[in-house]
Order: structure tokens, then sequence, then C-alpha cells
């Protein structure tokens, strides 16, 4: 594939650990689109560093509406959507170039290494995530707290993995997790019980997903024998299902 038709899209807002680190990696685009929340710390001036940066600024209302916002700023053919914490491999790049210009693949997801402060873990929660694909036949839905990119056409997963490394303080993460939990478990009381997956409906219950997490992530991902970081990210993923808990709780009984 030519990397001239694939312009990264990323969204942004108060990024100054991670951004950085992400473009490092896409300094191959010939255009880069950043869509900019109005952050307040050194974000802007970071991206400004970078000259393909092109930065456009829209005062955040949901995911979905942002991505679409940012999709419809792309001009190529193709689109590389990444989280800012996002960070391209150099196998994944090679493999990204490697890929065949004309082709009936509409999408490519690709997998993550979750890294805790730099270090990747033996396994992560986080599914593959599609972050390849043709712009025309692309749009993205919401899904809950967050956002599902719907690809109208055949889609196909690659080999190697990005690294997800967020950097930002635990206080910025439990802001944002307590943001996302309120529109959770919105979802979660307001769909219909047929409609969850056996993930969510678990969730429901309040009392034994945190319990069910901590237990994913420290023994079947194998978290334990990574340390003090594996220990850090079970715990964290844990407290993440007791903030949705308690608001669960709250939404039902207030």
């Amino acid at each position: 594939m030519i990397l001239e038709s694939i312009t990264p899209l990323i969204l942004t807002y108060n990024e100054a650990p991670n951004i950085d680190r992400t473009l490092q990696k896409l300094i191959w685009a010939k255009t880069i689109i950043v869509i900019d929340s109005y952050s307040n710390d050194s974000t802007l001036d970071i991206l400004q560093a970078y000259p393909q940066v092109e930065i456009l600024q829209r005062e955040f209302d949901t995911h979905t509406q942002q991505w679409n916002y940012g999709l419809e700023q792309i001009k190529t053919e193709w689109v590389l959507s990444l989280d800012s914490d996002y960070i391209l491999t150099d196998d994944l790049i090679e493999e990204i170039k490697l890929l065949p210009k004309n082709t009936a693949i509409d999408g490519y997801f690709a997998r993550f290494k979750y890294c805790v402060f730099g270090k990747p873990l033996r396994g992560t929660i986080l599914p593959p995530r599609q972050i390849l694909f043709k712009k025309e036949k692309a749009i993205y839905i919401d899904d809950g707290h967050t956002q599902l990119l719907k690809v109208d056409g055949q889609s196909v997963h690659l080999s190697a993995y990005i690294l997800h490394d967020d950097r930002k303080p635990l206080s910025r993460w439990l802001w944002a997790q307590d943001r996302y939990m309120i529109i959770e478990a919105k979802k979660l009381l307001e769909t219909p019980i047929q409609e969850l997956s056996w993930g969510d409906r678990i969730r429901q219950q309040k009392i034994l997903a945190p319990f069910i997490i901590f237990f994913y992530c420290l023994i079947l991902k194998g978290g334990i024998l990574d340390g003090w970081v594996g220990w850090y990210y079970a715990l964290q993923r844990m407290l993440a299902e007791i903030i949705l808990s308690v608001r669960l709780l709250e939404k039902e009984n207030c």
C-alpha cells in the first residue's frame, strides 16, 4: 500500500504525556489530521512541532460526533484511526507498507499490547480495533460510552501489534473513567437484556464484575507474571468496574 494514500486521524484533549510518542511513529505521513477538544496543556505546542499536522478544534460532545467530524476532513482513500496513546510498532508500519494497493479489502484490524509505564503486558482485555479503512466505506456510531466503527465491506486482521501506552496521571484516568461509566450505566440500564452480551449482563449485576475482571486480568491474562505492573493493571480495571457498579446503583436508586 502506498503510504501517501493514508491519512492518520487522531483525537486529542490534554494529551501532552502521550501525543509526542504517537506522532514520532507517523513521520512518514504527508498529512496528519488532529481533532482537538480545546486542550489547555502543552498538547497544541507539541502538535505544532510537526509540520504535517493539521489541527482542527471542535468542542467535544460525543466520541461518535468527534470521529465523524474528523472523517469529513480526510482527503485520501484510506484512514488510519488512532487514539493519542496508540504507538505503531515498526513491524506494523512495515506490514501496512506491504499491503496491496488495489484490494477488495475495505478495512484492517490490529491487536494491542497494553503498556503500564512503558512496559508491555502479556495480556489485555482490549479487543482488536479496526484502525485502517477506506474512508468512503466507514462511519462511526454510538456504543455506550464510546464509539463503534462500521465498515461496509470486507475486513481482515493484521498480524503486527499496536502499543497502547497511556502515561496520563491516575487522577486524569479516574476523571475519564467516571465520565465513561455514567454513559455506560445508562446503556446497560436502557438496553433490553436480550440485546446485551453476557459480559454486559454480568456487569448489570454490579457485585460480581469487579472481582471477575480482577481475576481475568491477573490470572487468565497472565498479569501476575508481569510483576507489579500486572497487579497495577488488574487493580485499575477492577476499579473501573467498581465505578460502574456505583453508578448503576446510583441510577437505579436516585
